[in-house]
């Protein structure tokens, strides 16, 4: 593992996805990381949102082909890749036209009102975690960001302990704000127990309500640190205090985004 290299999982990130925040937030972590002389990869869902012509994205065949079985249905796994310039970072994407098509009746680029978003994250984490296996890339620190990569963490833990690529890895979460505004299926622990989760790894999340916090706590559970850049519930704070995680508190757009690369070097 070389302490060197930084992996970031990000719901979104400009210029792919343009006009939110988030997206420039998702950029500057990648850059900024690279500015220190880090190497740096970065994933996120392909979504039918992202010009693949304008951004010059083509497919990885090497890495595709996979079969994803969610509920008892397969969905074919599809990895495309770009530079992110002018730092020439690659940037991985995480294709299906069953989960990542734009829709008429989406709501946002992303898509965050439609009712199979728990699916939708289910493949994107499992989607990625798959791929970074097959890269055979071994990162010290890999970043989460958003509530769409939320549930990487968990599937990072189950499938990644014994890889050496990802066993020593420290995961960091970032809440950010947003949510998954179609909700989230009852029967996503379910689904995941299914496919590739220990039954203990989910026993508490069970009874849950099934909602964005849901996302949020199956990321920290599995998570070494946080950091908290949106507002949160008062139980999802308790959850953080009741796991004694390290936390930086940082305000997109207002912080100096070193402050996120200072906290988790400290975990290396």
């Amino acid at each position: 593992m070389s302490d060197k290299r930084v992996l970031f999982i990000s719901q979104e990130i400009a210029p792919y996805l343009t006009g939110n925040p988030l997206a420039d937030f998702g950029k500057q972590l990648a850059q900024n990381v690279h500015s220190h002389k880090f190497e740096v990869r970065t994933f996120m869902p392909k979504y039918g949102s992202v010009n693949e012509r304008r951004n010059q994205l083509h497919e990885v065949i090497r890495l595709s082909g996979l079969n994803i079985s969610i509920d008892d249905n397969d969905h074919p796994l599809i990895i495309k890749v770009a530079s992110l310039q002018p730092s020439r970072i690659q940037v991985y994407f995480i294709d299906n036209d069953d989960y990542f098509q734009k829709a008429d009746s989406d709501a946002d680029a992303i898509g965050s009102n439609r009712t199979d978003n728990d699916e939708r994250a289910i493949f994107f984490a499992r989607g990625t975690v798959e791929t970074v296996k097959k890269l055979k890339w071994e990162p010290s620190v890999i970043l989460v960001n958003g509530w769409m990569a939320a549930l990487t963490p968990i599937y990072l833990r189950q499938q990644g302990t014994e890889d050496p690529s990802l066993k020593n890895a420290k995961i960091v979460y970032v809440i950010t704000e947003g949510e998954a505004a179609g909700g989230i299926d009852c029967r996503m622990v379910e689904k995941m127990a299914q496919e590739k989760v220990a039954a203990r790894a989910l026993k508490e999340f069970k009874t849950m309500p099934a909602n964005t916090d849901l996302l949020h706590k199956m990321a920290l559970r599995n998570s070494n640190a946080v950091v908290v850049a949106t507002e949160i519930s008062d139980d999802l704070r308790a959850y953080i205090e009741e796991l004694k995680l390290p936390v930086l508190e940082y305000k997109i757009g207002e912080d100096d985004i070193d402050k996120i690369y200072d906290f988790y070097q400290q975990l290396i």
